[in-house]
């Protein structure tokens, strides 16, 4: 709560007024649906009436590239991983889609000076952006790169900031022992104009195993290079069984599906049973 106040979310999202993602009511989706002209994802914003940064402050998204349905995300849903991932002062941490720097300059300000972040943003746009909004804190590194394949070196946490519908090896054997890492699981299919959707898994490294659990449900823009088209109808089953309390592991291991497997496919396995 502290960082959340102490960092002004105006310096990150550029001159008003902005364009907020807000919940739409039935009656407002029934008439856009209605429409003969083609959806876009614009028909979801409303812009406000001013430049005043009061507006940046109630719980809502702000659209960063609105066009293209890509917001700086809602507080209350980010607040709510963040605290998922256990943070401490001093914590090393990757975060994968770091957008304009917002929530990761949120992110180093509960690790603290000695702590530090990695912002990686693979977007050409964005990343610059981040790095000249995060120029003033010396515990933020900027990364233009493509976060499934980015090496940070051993971290304690990794926050992931875009759907995949597969965990990457390389955020796996990043973790330091005991690190965490918050990801969105997500199917394509269920994408339309709000984005995919699925679950926000929480994954902990233990000595050679993963524990792994739901922390909540999520619409969240794609992660580049983590959507493979293989995996998509395996995770489309597995959220169809809607026992998303169930998972308590997360296996690497080569092994034949049998009833534990919540979702299981060629490199990894989210499990019902607890990791051996």
């Amino acid at each position: 709560m502290r960082a959340f106040a102490a960092v002004p979310r105006e310096h990150f999202l550029g001159p008003g007024p902005w364009k907020l993602l807000l919940p739409l009511r039935r009656r407002a989706v029934k008439r856009i649906r209605k429409r003969r002209s083609p959806r876009t994802f614009l028909d979801f914003y409303r812009t406000t009436p001013d430049s005043h940064p009061r507006h940046l402050y109630d719980d809502v998204l702000v659209g960063i590239v609105p066009e293209r349905g890509l917001n700086n995300g809602q507080p209350s849903g980010l607040a709510r991983w963040f605290e998922a991932l256990e943070l401490k002062r001093g914590d090393r941490l990757m975060h994968v889609g770091s957008g304009t720097g917002y929530y990761s300059a949120i992110l180093a300000h509960v690790v603290g000076p000695k702590g530090r972040i990695i912002a990686v943003e693979i977007d050409a746009d964005l990343a610059p952006r981040a790095r000249a909004n995060l120029a003033h804190l010396k515990n933020v590194e900027v990364a233009q790169a493509d976060g499934t394949k980015y090496e940070p070196g051993e971290v304690d946490a990794i926050f992931v900031n875009a759907g995949a519908n597969h965990p990457c090896p390389v955020w796996l054997d990043s973790l330091a022992p005991a690190g965490r890492m918050i990801f969105p699981l997500v199917t394509m299919q269920r994408s339309r104009l709000r984005g995919p959707r699925g679950l926000m898994i929480k994954v902990v490294r233990r000595d050679g195993t993963y524990d792994a659990s739901m922390v909540s449900f999520v619409g969240i823009f794609p992660c580049i290079g983590a959507i493979d088209p293989a995996e998509d109808k395996l995770v489309l089953d597995a959220l169809k069984r809607r026992d998303y309390k169930s998972i308590r592991a997360l296996r690497r291991d080569a092994h034949e599906p049998d009833s534990t497997c919540w979702l299981h496919s060629t490199n990894f396995c989210l499990s019902t049973a607890a990791a051996q």
